[in-house]
């Protein structure tokens, strides 16, 4: 009798139901929420992820500046506490050190190289779009989060800023931060969110001085509205709130100021050695109402911000300099502030859909003011900082306007215009560009106008598919003029101290945005200066932090041989010729004069006092040092004539190195 062998059924398990369940919930979200959020969400964290990390090492060092700090941090744990430009702690950079303390440990668990360099800002860059999600989601729901969050990852100047080394980076997560924290305050009404708020505003103080402050009105406002309780207990917030400011903004400073000069670097950018100095003088006031001399302020004077970014004035962030960079989604912004205002004027209070116009919108007006009318230096990648409260508005009035739409005309009339605004916007800034993406802004002008006039159809007269596809449509033909210069950016090597998204856009001045010191902007949109601007070795300098003066292997192995037991392995002028000498040999450099040569460091007693020390041994005369007369010690003579006169001259590869070993006057060639 043959047996009959019944087909085995695969029994699923409780783990294997309960593993099922967790992968739904991690792709789509608790049971209770749409399906959609979840994706939706993880599209856009990707799409920033792509968009930061991709071919992130394309512009290698970038900012050299930074890159040597950063360097040096990961080398040295007192130059990563004091942000020195180099291990042995010569000089400091002309910020405060969160930012290149971050770069620093990247750079000490990696290794050096673009990349490990470059991840935080990258990593950074993806947080910030998530976080702003999550703060926005909070006021107006997951819809307007959504475009926020797209808006936020395909802003150019993000796109920029989130694959270079500056510190804007960090700055605009912390910022971005503590806006999430303070709506999350709001909301459960809970003391601790409000610290946690005040302390990032602090760490952002740390990343970048006085400009973290420039939320500090939005925050304050924001709070004092529209938290719970009584006005008293809502002033004890705020008391809370400023003394956490002070407390995390002040350490560092305070513990710098304490410490005796000798037994620290001299602080880059300061006119008096002086961190306190330097937020006050170049770094705070100096930003806002011009320099005029002194310090790093050598690099310019009153007014040279119009070098960077144009002439201050209502209409700045619009010019050729700016407009690129930020300005796509601003008319939309402004657009959509006011409607939203207007929609919950009777909503209460407590509210947070008011909390949020309140926040985004302030932080707005009281930021694009600022960098508007500011006289001093104005780079314009400082507009990053405006990219959340434009992508945060943008997403709240899409959606307010959207349901505004559904029970009166006015909705759709105003997210029509504002549709329509930004393609003629749009069209605007890509004919700045003429041969850059030809046609596209024709289109987007056409498709947007059109996508518009639908939109502003009445919801008796139209369909909700037909319109909702209009939306979609019209927000498509909006965002590709940032896509297009996203995509452009993500290609191009940046470097230097003024790098800019997108193409280079006719301005008043010419073709060509303005560069360092008005040089127009060269192919890798740094401003690169003119081959040979104070350069060495028959190489050329870019310019402050720029890649720097090219320096021949010959001369790097000279120094190295010859070091000896030299705290650095040579002395030059300005950060733009010793970070190419630093970062290639990974030995300290010694940067006379600070970033651009400008500073008022080493005096000459105290050069002389390196010398017969033997903590330096080679001096290069020259570099970048353009501000501070090109001399050694920001452009002090003194210093120049007494190591022409007292150390001996040695010519290596067209490089004349001074050996301050010996006193003596002597020539010899090597290396041709």
């Amino acid at each position: 009798m043959t047996a009959i062998t019944q087909p085995q059924v695969q029994v699923e398990t409780e783990r294997d139901i309960e593993l099922r369940g967790r992968l739904t919930r991690l792709l789509f979200g608790p049971a209770e929420q749409a399906t959609w959020i979840r994706p939706a969400f993880l599209a856009v964290i990707a799409l920033s992820a792509v968009l930061y990390l991709w071919d992130l090492t394309v512009s290698g060092w970038a900012n050299t500046y930074y890159a040597m700090a950063a360097q040096a941090a990961s080398q040295s744990w007192a130059a990563w506490f004091f942000g020195s430009l180099d291990a042995s702690n010569f000089i400091t950079i002309d910020k405060p050190p969160l930012s290149t303390m971050l770069m620093g440990l990247s750079v000490r668990v990696f290794g050096l190289s673009s990349w490990s360099l470059l991840l935080p800002q990258a990593l950074a860059g993806v947080a910030t779009v998530g976080v702003l999600y999550a703060a926005v989601r909070r006021s107006f729901g997951p819809a307007a989060a959504t475009i926020a969050g797209l808006v936020m990852a395909l802003t150019p100047v993000s796109v920029l800023i989130f694959r270079y080394d500056n510190p804007d980076a960090l700055l605009t997560l912390l910022l971005v931060g503590g806006a999430a924290s303070l709506l999350h305050a709001i909301e459960t009404d809970r003391l601790r969110w409000v610290v946690l708020a005040a302390a990032l505003v602090g760490l952002g103080f740390l990343t970048k001085y006085l400009q973290a402050y420039l939320v500090l009105p939005a925050f304050a406002l924001t709070y004092l509205v529209a938290a719970p309780g009584n006005l008293a207990h809502r002033a004890r917030g705020l008391a809370a709130a400023f003394a956490t400011v002070v407390i995390t903004s002040g350490w560092w400073v305070t513990v710098v100021e304490l410490i005796p000069t000798s037994d620290r670097p001299f602080i880059g950018g300061s006119t008096t050695d002086s961190a306190l100095q330097l937020l006050l003088g170049y770094d705070g006031l100096g930003r806002i109402f011009g320099v005029s001399g002194g310090g790093a302020a050598g690099a310019g004077g009153v007014g040279i911000g119009a070098n960077f970014s144009g002439v201050a004035g209502i209409l700045r962030l619009f010019n050729p300099e700016f407009g690129g960079q930020i300005s796509w989604f601003v008319p939309f912004a402004l657009i959509a502030l006011i409607a939203g205002l207007w929609i919950r004027r009777r909503a209460g209070r407590l509210d947070l859909g008011l909390a949020g116009y309140l926040l985004w919108g302030t932080w707005l007006v009281v930021t694009g003011l600022v960098f508007s009318f500011m006289s001093g230096i104005v780079h314009t990648y400082y507009a990053v900082a405006l990219a959340p409260a434009v992508a945060a508005l943008v997403g709240a009035g899409t959606v307010e306007l959207w349901r505004l739409r559904a029970r009166s005309w006015l909705g759709g009339l105003v997210l029509g215009i504002a549709i329509a605004v930004t393609a003629v916007w749009s069209w605007v800034l890509l004919g700045r560009s003429p041969d850059f993406a030809p046609g596209l802004g024709t289109a987007v002008l056409l498709v947007g106008v059109a996508a518009a006039v639908v939109v502003a159809l009445p919801a008796h007269l139209l369909r909700g598919r037909v319109a909702m596809a209009a939306l979609v449509v019209g927000f498509v033909a909006i965002l590709a003029g940032p896509i297009a210069y996203a995509s452009d950016t993500m290609g191009t090597a940046q470097s230097g101290g003024d790098p800019s998204a997108g193409p280079a856009v006719a301005s008043a001045d010419g073709p060509g945005r303005g560069g360092f010191g008005g040089f127009p902007q060269g192919q890798d949109g740094g401003g690169t200066p003119p081959a040979g601007f104070g350069g060495f070795g028959g190489g050329t300098s870019g310019g402050p932090g720029a890649a720097g003066g090219s320096v021949s292997q010959a001369v790097l192995d000279y120094l190295v041989v010859n070091r000896g037991d030299a705290d650095w392995i040579v002395a030059v002028s300005g950060s733009g010729s010793a970070a190419p000498i630093q970062l290639a040999t990974g030995l300290p450099v010694m940067t006379m004069g600070g970033f651009n040569g400008g500073d008022a460091s080493p005096t000459l007693a105290e050069f002389q006092a390196y010398v017969a020390s033997g903590q330096i041994r080679f001096v290069i005369v020259g570099g970048n040092g353009f501000g501070g007369g090109g001399g050694p010690g920001g452009g002090n003579s003194a210093v120049t004539d007494w190591v022409s006169t007292n150390c001996t001259s040695v010519t290596v590869d067209g490089t004349t190195i001074y050996d301050c070993a010996t006193a003596g006057s002597s020539s010899s060639t090597t290396g041709g």
